[in-house]
């Protein structure tokens, strides 16, 4: 039997860790709160990130030497832009050859890496080592067992089928996937749409315009994914379409609804309320996506828009009055 540490006891990693326990892979789930670790354990749910959903009986701890000892594969999932900070902690208790799993989207601020860059320097691990999970998968209808699919990409075959084998359930079908640019790239960029997406709903824009913006939201997702070297079918299939579709058109989608309070002219602290105080990953993402576009001279103009939204204190009619005041050309 496999056994799995999932280090991250958000709503993502317990849905996920469910997800792996009725696969039926031995699974410890790490929480950074006792009292988290301690209701998943004996009330089997967890009322903090996950309320309502009945767990199946799993080892949690706030322990992570305890989750990772002897764990075949490390799952990562906390937010991008701790990642680092967190993984200088676990690196001394992973395995030489503990498989990497990253669930975490995003492109590190600063340094402009990618997740599966980060864990490779921080912990070391050959890159063959380092897998990323993405797709549409909103974490509450996992939860659930609502039907959904995923992408499990990994330069080493063999590992990204262990990890498929690891979590394929009757409701949940991971597919396997070499490019982990492109499934990484697709996954961080995206939540950038869906607050675009968010701030225009929140406007009372309808159907039309949030078609608009998912199309030329992909757009600038394919140009960028093709520069640093992704495969533009990978953004076509469920790391790129499927995830973007979710998240752009979902309430359940922390972005989405980040972006629907700006949308109506909240601020950025009415609408971190709103998300319940958890991380809309796109706010931060959006500047370093921005970065990453700039350095490879790729035009993102939606992007550059929920930057400025954000963080540099234009509206969201300025910045919807930009996009459709740009120079008409060529799709």
């Amino acid at each position: 039997m496999v056994r799995a540490a999932v280090l991250g006891a958000g709503s993502w990693g317990t849905a996920y860790a469910k997800v792996l326990a009725e696969a039926g892979t031995d699974v410890t789930i790490w929480a950074r709160r006792s009292e988290v670790a301690k209701a998943i354990v004996t009330e089997h749910e967890n009322p903090y990130y996950l309320a309502d959903v009945e767990l199946p009986r799993m080892k949690a701890t706030n322990d992570y030497a305890e989750a990772l000892a002897g764990a075949d594969v490390a799952v990562l999932a906390v937010p991008s832009q701790t990642l680092r900070e967190n993984l200088e902690h676990w690196k001394g208790a992973i395995g030489p050859d503990t498989t990497l799993l990253s669930l975490a989207k995003g492109i590190e601020t600063g340094t402009l890496l990618r997740m599966s860059q980060v864990i490779a320097q921080v912990t070391g691990a050959d890159p063959g080592r380092v897998a990323v999970l993405s797709g549409p998968n909103l974490a509450k209808e996992i939860a659930a067992g609502q039907p959904a699919a995923t992408v499990i990409a990994c330069t080493d075959s063999g590992r990204a089928i262990e990890l498929q084998k690891s979590c394929a359930t009757g409701y949940f079908r991971p597919y396997t996937n070499s490019d982990v640019i492109g499934c990484e790239i697709g996954g961080a960029c995206k939540n950038v749409i869906a607050l675009a997406c968010g701030i225009a709903a929140g406007m009372g824009l309808g159907d039309n315009t949030i078609a608009s913006i998912i199309t030329r939201g992909l757009a600038e997702i394919i140009r960028l994914g093709v520069a640093v070297g992704a495969r533009p079918a990978t953004l076509a299939g469920l790391a790129g379409v499927g995830d973007l579709v979710a998240t752009c058109t979902s309430r359940l989608s922390r972005n989405h609804s980040f972006g629907y309070v700006l949308g109506q002219g909240g601020s950025l602290a009415e609408a971190q309320e709103a998300a319940h105080g958890q991380v809309a990953e796109g706010v931060k993402s959006c500047t370093s996506v921005r970065a990453l576009a700039e350095a490879y001279d790729v035009e993102m103009p939606i992007t550059d828009s929920v930057h400025r939204v954000c963080h540099e204190g234009i509206t969201a009619r300025e910045a919807g009055d930009y996009l459709l005041g740009r120079r008409h050309k060529p799709e």
